[in-house]
């Protein structure tokens, strides 16, 4: 390892700047994530974390090295966060660095406690290593849970473009977050041993995924088509431009092709009226469809009573709903706003949108169509919210508006998680985005056709087949969080022995 990330060489350091160095490994580890894609930068910042941690002196000071590391990897991997309060610049755009900054300060809590926790419970060596992986662990597993959750950029997620993310089908996102961490820390210990079993494990996720890539993907005969209208937020109510963008769409699903497809699929409220309130166009855009047999899914806003949804309707040959689905995890602060007493109170409860939840996941059943899971936009970033068992789905189809996002990193990001999802369950995955990526994903996360972002137009794709349930599909997330407190537990016990 080079001379600066020795203990000694730290140790003489002052203690911002450890904290700076920590910043910076921090920000080094995000540069897995879009649009950077640059996985190997975590393998030079997870061990000098891991020293920056042996050397801290208290739990205090190592849940501090932990903020400070948090602060800079959500700083860089959540960029996009600015995006959606620069649409209405004038309005808006002071919010945007102090959501940006909050974001980074408050996700940080969790690796502070992940850090602190490792240090109440171990010192350096080998048990080090093993309760500093389980308790960040842990921790990213708190912070995909609790109070509404928000697993965004989890560490395992740094390796979406390698044959490692398929361990995700054994061990889920926070297993395969563990193998990548306990790997990095290794390095940290900077001695033969340790560092020829990272190097071991680390061959050995790869190989284990290379081997599951393998196996051939059959399809099914259901041809999809998914539309990209490429609306931009700005534009997109605005009334000059909504005919535009319906005129697309109705282009798009009226394109010919060579196999007229079975199911068109619009994204995320593609559709400028109330879902059920204009029978005409509903049967207008199952009319503009090539396969007279063919249901087109759009996405719109639906009324019920005094409650809006945010939602999807099948819409049969003729324009009938054969299903709605309402999504049911809101985006806080953007479709709902918590706490929503108090921010009356404060006067700015008018930011925010005010959308109802829908009942929970669905699995849909349309005749001659596989049945699917539907997911609204965020709805795909929440692994432990796939359906399991007898009502597991064929497939996955996601709708979305990442035109929220911007142009550089959250679409990418967001389309990476779509293919987490897919890997994690075995089951193929389409997507429909207003601005893009628009793609059909394949179970092994790969993604089979595309639409760029920026782009107007649809691609059509074969559905693949789907895959039998993985090992995460049968399980979910709790053996592998029962598996990371035994091996806390067990490295506690071991340090207290050894000391």
């Amino acid at each position: 390892m080079p001379a600066d990330l020795s203990a000694d060489r730290l140790a003489s350091r002052s203690r911002w700047a450890q904290r700076g160095l920590a910043v910076g490994a921090g920000a080094a580890m995000a540069l897995g994530h879009a649009p950077f894609n640059f996985p190997w930068a975590s393998l030079g910042a997870l061990p000098l974390l891991f020293v920056l941690w042996t050397r801290s002196d208290s739990p205090r000071a190592a849940a501090w090295t932990g903020w400070y590391a948090g602060v800079g990897y959500f700083a860089l991997s959540l960029t996009w966060i600015i995006e959606p309060f620069l649409v209405d610049m004038a309005r808006h755009g002071w919010m945007a660095p102090f959501a940006l900054i909050l974001m980074a300060a408050g996700l940080g809590l969790f690796w502070a406690v992940g850090f602190g926790l490792a240090r109440v419970l171990c010192g350096g060596g080998w048990q080090g290593v093993a309760s500093l992986a389980a308790a960040m662990s842990l921790a990213e597993y708190a912070r995909s849970t609790i109070l509404t959750g928000f697993p965004w950029a989890l560490p395992g997620y740094l390796w979406t473009d390698t044959p490692i993310v398929q361990f995700a089908a054994w061990a889920g996102p926070h297993g395969l977050g563990a193998a990548v961490l306990l790997c990095g820390f290794l390095l940290g210990l900077q001695r033969a041993a340790p560092v020829t079993l990272a190097v071991v494990l680390f061959a050995g996720l790869w190989g284990a995924g290379l081997w599951r890539l393998e196996a051939p993907v059959p399809l099914t005969d259901t041809t999809v088509r998914l539309v990209q209208p490429n609306a931009a937020q700005h534009l997109k109510w605005d009334r000059d431009w909504i005919p535009e963008f319906y005129r697309r769409q109705i282009a798009a699903t009226a394109a010919p092709a060579g196999t007229a497809p079975d199911l068109v699929i619009w994204p995320e409220t593609a559709v400028p009226f109330i879902l059920g309130e204009r029978p005409d166009l509903q049967a207008e855009i199952s009319a503009a469809a090539i396969n007279p047999q063919a249901h087109v899914v759009i996405g719109g806003r639906r009324v019920e009573g005094e409650d809006w949804y945010n939602s999807l309707a099948v819409l049969s040959p003729g324009g009938g709903a054969a299903a709605l689905y309402d999504k049911h995890h809101l985006v806080p602060f953007g479709e709902y706003l918590p706490f929503r007493t108090l921010f009356d109170a404060l006067g700015l409860s008018g930011f925010v949108g005010s959308f109802a939840s829908g009942p929970g996941p669905k699995r849909v059943e349309v005749s001659g169509l596989p049945a699917f899971q539907p997911l609204i936009c965020y709805e795909a970033i929440f692994p432990h919210q796939m359906l399991r068992g007898a009502q597991r789905p064929d497939w996955l189809l996601q709708i979305t508006n990442d035109a929220w996002f911007g142009t550089r990193s959250g679409p990418y990001q967001h389309l990476a998680q779509a293919r987490m999802r897919a890997i994690e369950q075995g089951l193929p995955l389409a997507r429909s985005a207003n601005t893009g990526v628009s793609a059909m994903i394949d179970p092994y996360g790969r993604v089979t056709a595309s639409l760029a972002l920026g782009k107007e137009g649809f691609v059509d794709a074969v559905l693949p087949e789907p895959l039998p349930p993985t090992v995460y599909a049968r399980t979910g997330d709790l053996p592998m969080v029962l598996g990371l407190l035994l091996v806390l537990a067990t490295a506690a016990i071991a340090s207290r022995n050894t000391r």
